[in-house]
């Protein structure tokens, strides 16, 4: 058999299982069938295939499964894209789904081409991603915990008098704390001790950050963005290992529309109507940015903490990041003036801070 140009080939990946279908260029869309979700499966597939199509084009979308089918299909010289299922064409009245209807759609569109491929991290880029992910997730573990031990004081009027919880004067008066029942002292130990690993926890994980983006090839991204406002460290690691190379943004206003910082509209004729920011895209970059955003809420000012993050940092970085700051705060000032919803005015800075976080990551040189 004549081996064609490129055959498209669409993929439902699930845990168990892979839905697979053909769509040869000019040719017919048919259904290979159902494999198993392991690896050995899949190399068994692309060799058969290969075999009789030559070139193969893999697509699938985004999942739980992450990108070890990317790398695999990249591995045996075939192209792979992977999808972000909201990025996908639907018509309007297409109320069936099927697994074989999903692995068709994504050959005949990819075919078509219609499919927006995403950014594929390298392996190392991905374990410095899920080492800030678990960090955030073991910061959401401490909170959880220190609310179910405040929630167990609240029920029994024990209150704290202070004005910020968890700080040294906090903690003695918890240590202090006495309640009136022997099964209640037991579980109120226990919120403490859960607490305390769960600090530990976040510690640990923070100076494994830190080691790790020592000798990151993005490590000199992360040290520059920290010359901006309310950049720290975290943030700075959190934007760099979420968003990847910075430099594959076109503009400021890409970048905008991928951390979903936008706003939402439906215009027509002369009649503009914009809702709230479209949250499409990564949602940790987001969270970051409007975390860092509520720094400019104060007047522009280089403080200490500021200057010894930027000790050392070239010149045209530190220039970025005091424009940053004559432009964000005076524009939270201003935005302020008008008595607009507070959390609106600091996504807005958030907004033009990715414009700075952009411009600042192109003046740098990964490792």
């Amino acid at each position: 058999m004549e081996k064609s140009s490129i055959v498209f080939v669409g993929m439902d990946v699930h845990k168990e299982s892979i839905d697979v279908t053909l769509a040869e260029t000019g040719g017919e869309v048919r259904r290979v069938g159902s494999i198993g979700g392991d690896r050995a499966a899949v190399e068994k597939l692309l060799g058969r295939l290969s075999r009789v199509h030559g070139h193969l084009h893999v697509v699938y979308e985004a999942g739980p499964c992450g990108w070890w089918l990317q790398r695999l299909c990249a591995g045996h010289g075939h192209a792979c894209s992977v999808v972000a299922p909201s990025l996908i064409p639907r018509r309007a009245g297409e109320h069936v789904k099927t697994d074989r209807r999903d692995s068709e759609k994504l050959a005949r569109l990819a075919r078509a081409g219609e499919l927006e491929a995403l950014y594929v991290p390298d392996v190392r880029d991905e374990a410095i991603r899920d080492l800030v992910r678990g960090r955030e997730d073991a910061v959401v573990a401490q909170r959880r915990a220190r609310q179910q031990l405040k929630a167990l004081l609240l029920r029994h009027e024990l209150r704290y008098v202070g004005r910020t919880s968890w700080t040294g004067a906090h903690r003695r008066w918890l240590a202090e704390l006495k309640l009136p029942e022997p099964a209640q002292q037991i579980v109120f130990e226990e919120y403490v001790m859960a607490i305390e690993a769960a600090g530990e926890r976040v510690a640990r994980l923070t100076r494994a950050i830190e080691e790790q983006a020592a000798h990151w090839r993005f490590g000199p991204v992360v040290q520059a963005l920290q010359a901006l406002r309310g950049v720290q460290f975290i943030h700075a690691a959190t934007l760099v290992c979420e968003l990847g190379d910075l430099t594959r943004f076109e503009s400021p206003r890409q970048l905008m529309g991928y951390l979903g910082l936008v706003p939402r509209e439906d215009s027509s004729g002369p009649a503009r109507r914009q809702g709230s920011i479209t949250k499409a895209g990564n949602g940790f970059a987001r969270r970051a940015l409007v975390e860092a955003a509520w720094a400019y809420q104060h007047p522009a000012r280089v403080t200490p903490i500021i200057a010894r993050r930027q000790t050392g940092l070239p010149k045209s970085i530190r220039d970025i990041a005091w424009a940053a700051q004559l432009r964000l705060c005076a524009r939270f000032r201003k935005l302020a003036a008008r008595r607009l919803n507070k959390n609106k005015v600091v996504v807005a800075i958030a907004r033009e801070l990715s414009g700075f976080v952009w411009a600042m990551a192109r003046q740098v040189k990964p490792l």
